[in-house]
């Protein structure tokens, strides 16, 4: 009762696609719009830059976007300064894989559940595909995004709690809940792939019960390789365009390849049989092939380059910053102009 209660409907998510997406080619359509998405919101706010000189905004309450008046005012008068460099689409794809590596880490320094995490990260994404970074600040989108999921999946942790744990304020986690909330339509129910391996997992133990102790541990030691693949999946497009059962088996898959714990074609076959789904065990594979390649693709956070897009994003959301960065370049190109006192010693070329 247990298995069929639980287990197999889990099993079968593994095979079914989304409602809309019957086959590989409705999940690669979805790739596609996605990716139109973002250029559609990089490309409003570059206008917005253009226009007002800088790029924050606040939603009204009848959907309507508000820009800082002060910059609208100065904008009609011709009174605004040069208009500040804005981000390109792989500058919003590096800032948003970097704040989605750092949901990772605040749910583990906070010892979340993983599934705490892994809704985050998707209202994190799903926010995104409807806003530019440059539009909304991602430091605080991600921490609103941590706060609803732990209050969707029933962990509760205060605002003043989360902000005092990150040393953040906490009116910036509450700030923006409701734009958030009112971007993802208010559907917050996400389904994990960590909950579908655990239904994998659970049947492939009862599995291979009778071949001993060291095939079961074989099994738990495949779940934690494939937790870890799950996480490099979470920051990447998959999540968006796969049921979390495609996930969590090519997360299997993956932890397989190099260390092959069980015989894992075998039992996917095994899966199809059962099920008796119209969905063929070559259509699985193409899904997992097709995982394996947004996971393959997935860009790199380099430290540096991040460092720089976040500067121009602080200049794109206040202009003001821009003057302030070049008073300081002037400060210092005049410190080093600057001659010796008479009698003072010279500087050490190499200081300790």
């Amino acid at each position: 009762m247990f298995l069929r209660k639980y287990i197999v409907p889990l099993l079968g998510q593994a095979i079914d696609m989304y409602k809309e997406d019957k086959d590989i080619s409705a999940s690669v359509a979805n790739a596609q719009r996605n990716v139109d998405k973002l250029f559609t919101t990089n490309q409003r706010a570059q206008e917005a830059l253009i226009k007002y000189g800088a790029t924050r905004v606040d939603v009204q309450p009848d959907g309507s976007l508000a820009y800082p008046e002060n910059l609208e005012v100065e904008a009609a008068n011709g009174k605004r300064g040069p208009t500040p460099e804005h981000l390109t689409v792989e500058d919003e794809l590096m800032i948003r894989k970097f704040y989605e590596q750092k949901i990772q880490q605040v749910c583990q320094a906070f010892s979340f559940p993983n599934k705490i995490q892994a809704t985050a990260i998707l209202y994190f994404k799903r926010f995104y595909l409807n806003w530019s970074v440059m539009e909304h600040d991602p430091k605080h989108i991600m921490l609103t995004c941590i706060y609803l999921s732990c209050k969707v999946e029933e962990f509760h942790v205060s605002a003043e709690e989360l902000g005092k744990g990150i040393q953040q304020d906490p009116q910036v986690v509450l700030k923006n809940e409701m734009t958030v909330l009112q971007c993802l339509n208010f559907e917050l129910i996400v389904y994990a792939p960590y909950r579908s391996l655990d239904g994998y997992i659970f049947d492939l133990e009862n599995s291979v019960q009778m071949m001993g102790a060291v095939a079961v541990k074989n099994v738990q030691e495949l779940r934690e390789s494939a937790i870890f693949e799950i996480d490099a999946m979470m920051l990447t497009d998959a999540p968006l365009l796969f049921p979390p059962g495609q996930l969590a088996m090519a997360a299997l898959r993956r932890a397989n390849r190099d260390d092959k714990k069980v015989d894992l074609e075998r039992y996917m076959k095994g899966i199809v049989d059962r099920l008796a789904t119209k969905h063929t065990l070559s259509e699985l594979d193409t899904a997992m092939d097709a995982i394996d390649v947004a996971v393959g693709e997935s860009i790199h956070v380099v430290e540096a380059d991040v460092r720089r897009i976040d500067r121009k994003l602080k200049i794109c959301r206040n202009p003001g910053l821009q003057d302030e960065t070049k008073k300081r370049e002037r400060k210092g190109k005049q410190k080093q102009k600057r001659p010796l006192q008479e009698g003072a010693p010279p500087m050490d070329p190499n200081p300790m």
